[in-house]
């Protein structure tokens, strides 16, 4: 019989994002076990359990948040996998999200929707919240566009994650004063969809307009308080199942003796869930915003740009000229990428066949989507796919 490993998990349970990654952690032990776990409730920011030193577990799998657990883990002499990435720790390797994806998604989805005036609002001094921050400045920077950053509640104890998003709960009169400095109508992207109910609350408390003068964004995709919220929150999916199923192999190779990558893996998001806060179309040229809000209707229904011209009754060139310098690219192209999207989508989501997921897409003929996706993204649907599934990427056994 297979010996059973022993893993101890240091994962929050408190929120979605936590849970999702035991639950894929789970799966890969339901298919290469057994494994027994050691694991408690956790919240983020708790420091490592004392049973820890005192376990005989094979291998650890956390979410170092502080030093003082880093050094702690460090010191222990076991397989380890770190789910952040905070720390650069020797001997310790690192499966995370990619931070400055989620920032360009989250900007991309504004972008989209004709906004032009950008915000920030996060937890100060937060580590996740600082380097999505970083990267959405960037990002927005290098197309011309200059960010408004909020100041969020700080704290002296920085591994005080809950105190420090609590407070973030008062201040709405400060929060709202700087908000309504801005230009509008504005885009704003929150550090995490914690930070984004606590704008919206703001928000619909002293009566600012969601979305029509401020399109608001967060980070996770935590269904239940993005439904909570009012009106309801688009935010970025995170690919909590693949960071989990990832770890979990990674840390089994690392128990049989193979050595850890030197470089940290970084998983990309899975995209955006759009919802009612950012359900707008902040172009001042109606007849832009009309042919956008078509579009973004009617793309996967097979509609030509002519379709859309029919809608604005324009020439094909003005609208061709404004759409550009409005959108940033043509109709057509626009109609192509709200496809694209919703063939990412499908090839994640689902097991269609591709043959099924053009159709569903608005292409006519499937070596018409596979060509165009390669073009747009440098991967095959299938590559794509197996890249995003980690069931079938990540069965290295």
């Amino acid at each position: 019989m297979a010996r059973r490993l022993k893993i101890a998990l240091l994962v929050e349970s408190s929120r979605g994002y936590g849970r999702k990654l035991q639950q894929r952690i789970a799966a890969y032990a339901r298919a290469h076990g057994p494994w027994s776990f050691y694991r408690q409730e956790r919240v983020l920011g708790d420091a490592a359990p004392g049973w820890l030193e005192g376990s005989d577990c094979d291998g650890i799998i956390a979410r170092i948040e502080n030093r003082k657990m880093a050094r702690q883990l460090q010191q222990m002499h076991v397989p380890t996998v770190d789910l952040i990435g905070r720390y650069d720790l020797e001997g310790i390797p690192t499966i995370a999200t990619d931070q400055r994806a989620v920032a360009r998604l989250a900007a991309d989805h504004l972008l989209e929707r004709g906004v032009r005036h950008f915000a920030y609002c996060g937890f100060t001094g937060l580590y996740y919240s600082e380097e999505r921050l970083r990267h959405f400045v960037e990002y927005l920077g290098e197309s011309g566009y200059e960010v408004s950053v909020g100041k969020g509640p700080r704290r002296h104890d920085q591994t005080d994650f809950l105190g420090i998003e609590a407070e973030g709960l008062f201040g709405k009169e400060e929060l709202v004063a700087w908000i309504n400095s801005l230009p509008k109508p504005l885009g704003l992207m929150a550090s995490s969809d914690t930070r984004a109910q606590q704008v919206l609350d703001a928000c619909g408390e002293y009566g600012i307009a969601v979305p029509d003068d401020v399109a608001v964004i967060g980070v996770d995709n935590d269904e239940l308080l993005c439904e909570l919220c009012n009106p309801s929150l688009s935010s970025v999916e995170l690919n909590s199942q693949k960071i989990g199923y990832a770890a979990a192999a990674l840390l089994e190779r690392m128990i049989e003796g193979r050595d850890p990558p030197e470089a940290r893996t970084l998983v990309q998001p899975l995209g955006v869930v759009a919802r009612q806060s950012t359900d707008v179309s902040a172009i001042a040229d109606r007849d832009v915003a009309a042919a956008v809000h078509f579009i973004r209707q009617y793309a996967c229904d097979g509609i030509t740009v002519e379709d859309v011209l029919r809608q604005v009754q324009l020439s094909r060139s003005t609208m061709e000229r404004r759409f550009a310098g409005l959108v940033g690219r043509s109709p057509k192209a626009q109609i192509l990428h709200v496809r694209l999207q919703r063939v990412k989508q499908l090839l994640v989501e689902t097991d269609y066949p591709l043959a099924q997921i053009a159709r569903l897409a608005g292409f006519s003929h499937v070596e018409n989507m596979c060509r165009l996706f390669k073009n747009k993204t440098g991967r095959t649907p299938g590559r794509y796919r197996r890249e995003s599934d980690s069931h079938k990427e990540l069965n290295t056994r």
